[in-house]
C-alpha cells in the first residue's frame, strides 16, 4: 500500500473512534467531571506514548519547541474545553454542526498561509455544503432548533482552534520527528495548559469509581484508543495527506456517531438518518478527492 492510502486508512480508523468516544464520555460523566476526564484520559495518553517509546525528543531550535507547545495549547487543552464549555450553554446538536465545520476553517486558514494563494476550487465548496446538509440532517432530526451566541460562538471557537492545530500538525511533520515522539510531547503541554483548569475547577476526583470495571474501562478506551493511538494515527494522516485532506473526514464523525447509537444504544435508525449519512458521505468524497 502507498503512503496516500495508508493516509486514508490512518484517518478513516481514527475518526471510526473518535466516533463512539461520545458513550464512553456520557457513561463517565455520570461519576467525573468533564476537567477530570480530559486530565485523567490525556495522562493515561501520555504514559501509553511513552512505554511505546521511551526516547527523550531533542528539538532543534526553541521556535519549534513553541510550535509544538502551542499545538499542545489548542489541539488538546483550548479545543477539548472549549467543546465541553458550549456543550452547557447550548444544544448537543449545536455543537456537532458547527464541529463539522473545521474542514471548511481549515481550507480557509491553509489558502490565507499558503504562498502560492491558489484558493479554493468550486469542488470543495460543493462538498461541504452536501456534507454539512447531511450533518445537519443528523444532528437536528428529532430535536428542537435553537441558537444560543454564548454556546454556539464557543463551539466556533473550538472549530478554529482544530483548524490551526491541523495546520500546526503539518508543520511539525515537515521538522521530521518520529510521529510518536512529537504527539507524546504534544500531550505534555495540552497536560501543562490544563492544571490551572483543574487546579480552578470544581474536582473531587472520584477515584473509587474508578475501581469499577465499567468506569475504568471507559476511561481506558479514552485514554489509550482514542487519545495515544488515535492522536498518532490522525497525526500520521496529516504527515501524508495534509491537514485540509484529512479534516475532511470529520464529516464522517456524526455518522459514525448514530451508527453507533443505533447499535449500542438501540436509537432509531430512521429515513432521515439514512439520508443524513448518505450525503455526509458524499460530502467526504467530493471534498477529499474530487476537489
Amino acid at each position: 500500500m502507498n503512503n496516500c492510502g495508508s493516509g486514508h486508512l490512518a484517518a478513516l480508523f481514527t475518526i471510526l473512534i473518535w466516533g463512539t468516544t461520545f458513550i464512553a464520555t456520557k457513561i463517565l460523566l455520570t461519576t467525573l467531571t468533564p476537567v477530570e476526564i480530559l486530565f485523567l484520559r490525556f495522562v493515561l495518553g501520555f504514559a501509553a506514548l511513552w512505554l511505546a517509546r521511551p526516547k527523550f525528543l531533542r528539538t532543534q531550535n526553541s521556535k519549534q519547541e513553541l510550535t509544538l507547545a502551542v499545538a499542545g495549547l489548542c489541539g488538546i487543552c483550548l479545543y477539548y474545553l472549549l467543546e465541553n464549555i458550549a456543550l452547557t450553554y447550548t444544544l448537543a446538536s449545536n455543537v456537532g454542526v458547527i464541529i463539522s465545520a473545521a474542514p471548511f476553517l481549515t481550507a480557509l486558514l491553509e489558502c490565507a498561509a499558503a504562498k502560492n494563494r491558489r484558493g479554493l476550487t468550486r469542488w470543495f465548496f460543493v462538498g461541504f455544503i452536501t456534507a454539512m446538509v447531511g450533518v445537519c440532517l443528523l444532528s437536528f432530526h428529532g430535536t428542537r432548533l435553537a441558537f444560543n451566541p454564548l454556546g454556539d460562538g464557543l463551539a466556533l471557537a473550538a472549530a478554529l482552534v482544530w483548524a490551526c492545530y491541523s495546520l500546526l500538525m503539518q508543520k511539525i511533520a515537515a521538522y521530521g520527528y518520529p510521529t510518536i515522539l512529537a504527539t507524546r510531547r504534544i500531550f505534555a503541554y495540552g497536560l501543562l495548559f490544563m492544571l490551572p483548569c483543574a487546579a480552578l475547577s470544581d474536582t473531587a476526583w472520584n477515584w473509587a469509581a474508578l475501581r469499577q470495571p465499567l468506569y475504568l474501562g471507559n476511561l481506558l478506551f479514552l485514554g489509550l484508543g482514542a487519545s495515544a493511538l488515535c492522536f498518532v494515527t490522525w497525526n500520521y494522516a496529516v504527515k501524508i495527506l495534509g491537514p485540509l485532506r484529512t479534516s475532511v473526514y470529520i464529516y464522517l464523525v456524526p455518522v459514525i456517531t448514530v451508527t453507533a447509537a443505533a447499535v449500542i444504544l438501540r436509537e432509531p435508525f430512521t429515513l432521515t438518518t439514512a439520508a443524513g449519512t448518505a450525503l455526509a458521505m458524499t460530502g467526504l468524497f467530493i471534498s477529499g478527492w474530487k476537489s
